[in-house]
């Protein structure tokens, strides 16, 4: 057998190394490749883990202010709902009109019916201006009940004395903005310093001495505002109801 040098006996174990590499499927140098790839698709699933959490976070916390605020909504809608807009301001009148067949004229001593009457209202404080046009008026004592009264804008705003026909038939009624020192226009809404006058005919002759009836306004938003009052024992042609 021929005996290696040093140089030799080198070069067969590097051949040897070689070959041995080859037949571990390409591990060494390859493998050490593939260890590389590994940890960045391992930084790459964890960048994707930390974007993907942050936008769920995001959702998440979008949500939460979303239901929040609709609750805050919720509420404040049916606070409005809960509460009136309009209040009385003043005293409640009755009277006692003739009636002509059609419409009511005027305060008459010899009548004997309270068959129209007349207030005032005023926005609660803190209110929004209230829509006047939005307004549905409703009328009920022991023998009818009307839902919603004919609004009749021509007739029914003037003084009511023994100079000036009301001009409402019976069942209609009447609103007026009244005007106060500094407050006050010409449109349609109820608004701070300002009065609505509220005219009403009632239905079917009105009320004899000492029956009740109760009207309601209703506005577009808010409460119903209830008025429950009761003829006097001697009817008159002005009466006090409050």
């Amino acid at each position: 057998m021929k005996k290696l040098s040093s140089c030799e006996l080198f070069k067969a174990s590097e051949r040897n190394f070689q070959m041995g590499g080859d037949r571990m499927g390409g591990k060494g140098e390859v493998s050490r490749k593939r260890k590389g790839f590994t940890g960045l698709e391992a930084a790459i699933v964890l960048t994707a883990f930390v974007v993907v959490a942050a936008v769920f976070s995001y959702v998440v916390l979008n949500a939460g202010f979303f239901t929040t605020q609709k609750s805050k909504e919720v509420v404040h809608t049916g606070v409005e709902q809960a509460t009136s807009s309009a209040e009385l301001a003043g005293d409640v009148i009755g009277y006692a009109m003739d009636y002509n067949g059609v419409i009511l004229t005027t305060p008459s001593s010899s009548a004997n019916r309270l068959n129209a009457t007349r207030f005032y209202l005023q926005l609660t404080a803190g209110k929004h201006p209230l829509d006047m046009n939005g307004l549905t008026i409703s009328y009920t004592d022991k023998d009818t009940h009307m839902g919603n009264l004919t609004y009749n804008a021509s007739a029914g705003g003037g003084e009511i004395n023994s100079g000036n026909n009301l001009g409402l038939r019976p069942g209609e009624w009447n609103w007026t903005i009244i005007k106060t020192a500094g407050f006050g226009d010409d449109d349609n809404l109820l608004e701070l310093g300002e009065k609505a006058q509220i005219t009403v005919a009632l239905p079917d002759g009105g009320v004899a001495a000492d029956e009740e009836f109760t009207i309601e306004v209703k506005p577009a938003q808010g409460a119903t505002l209830t008025i429950t009052r009761k003829a006097p024992s001697a009817i008159d042609s002005v009466m006090d109801l409050t």
